[in-house]
């Protein structure tokens, strides 16, 4: 995916370092990086470029700055979707939910028949047998997020200290 990137790992890290929010959160790129760690591997500064990424990432959905390109938001829903209703990946209902979601319904259409008579795509998910704790965590993750997401309006809509005196006041001794 480096090369979909119009940032690579390198320039984004100094945006974060600067604190460009606007720039970053903007950008594609990161909501492209597939966490390969390839770049926290190389990095010659034993910085973890992909730790960073990750954590942007969180900060621009808690900021509601996004979750990125309309068919990788529609994925990650998907697939966490699926997680949550059976404990596994069910191939299948990722499939439909991502078409649903992505609006691609008629995009690998043609792949579909090859994939079934190959036994590639079981029509039936299968549930784990820890399905209620995996929901549990999740439900937990939620609720965790809710309330950063709270914290983070709070924050926002917090006073300042109030407005710095104009040049033409008089300030008392």
């Amino acid at each position: 995916m480096g090369g979909e990137m119009t940032l690579p790992p390198h320039d984004l890290m100094r945006y974060a370092i600067a604190g460009d929010r606007e720039r970053l959160f903007n950008d594609d790129s990161l909501w492209l990086c597939l966490t390969c760690e390839t770049c926290s591997a190389r990095c010659p500064n034993d910085v973890d470029p992909a730790r960073v990424i990750d954590a942007l990432r969180e900060l621009a959905a808690l900021e509601g700055a996004g979750h990125g390109p309309r068919n990788v938001a529609a994925f990650h829903k998907s697939f966490l979707e699926q997680i949550r209703m059976t404990g596994r990946l069910s191939e299948v209902g990722l499939i439909m939910q991502y078409k649903m979601r992505s609006g691609a319904l008629f995009q690998d259409v043609a792949v579909v028949p090859a994939m079934l008579e190959r036994g590639k795509l079981p029509l039936v998910p299968s549930r784990i047998r820890g399905h209620a704790e995996i929901k549990s965590i999740m439900a937990a993750c939620a609720r965790e997020q809710a309330l950063a997401a709270e914290a983070l309006a709070a924050t926002a809509d917090a006073p300042t200290a109030g407005p710095a005196p104009d040049a033409d006041s008089e300030v008392a001794p």
